[in-house]
């Protein structure tokens, strides 16, 4: 089993109650826009992380990670990108690789809105945090914490406070 923490759009903040709500995951996985070095170092101290970039990120994030991550999490096939949509609304270019990846765990941020549905068309489930930081339209910052056991995704909780 793996305890996950999942954040996008930090736009080089640094929550005060990220740690904390973070204490206990395995992993965090960061879907982008993070920017700047020094944030990705401070989540690196923390905890182990998972990462990609994002349009706001600057030439030394993307020196050191992807814009597109797919790996496996226990029997879980997750796709990590930034700018990726949502079920019935997905970027381009990404509904196929979903279907070609046959990903199970479809995780974008860019948005700023925190969104957990379900594609039943391509049966898997979709996770947007929507935003850490304090940059953006957004009113709320957001985080997701959620477990991976086999092939099962579950107990998802939101971190949900007051932008300022």
């Amino acid at each position: 089993m793996k305890s996950i923490g999942l954040l996008s759009d930090t736009h080089s903040y640094y929550h005060p109650k990220l740690e904390n709500f973070l204490k206990d995951v395995d992993e965090i996985w960061h879907a982008g826009d993070i920017g700047n070095s020094e944030i990705l170092n401070r989540l690196i101290k923390f905890k182990p992380v998972r990462a990609v970039f994002g349009n706001i990120d600057g030439i030394e994030l993307r020196a050191q990670l992807k814009q597109t991550e797919i790996f496996f999490c226990e029997d879980v096939k997750v796709m990590i990108t930034h700018i990726g949509g949502y079920p019935g609304r997905y970027h381009s270019g990404i509904k196929k690789i979903i279907k070609n990846e046959k990903i199970k765990l479809f995780i974008s941020g860019h948005s700023h809105i925190l969104k957990v549905m379900n594609d039943h068309s391509l049966n898997l489930l979709h996770m947007n945090p929507g935003a850490a930081g304090i940059q953006g339209i957004h009113q709320r910052v957001t985080l997701l914490r959620f477990k991976i056991e086999g092939n099962r995704i579950d107990d998802l909780e939101v971190f949900d406070a007051p932008r300022n």
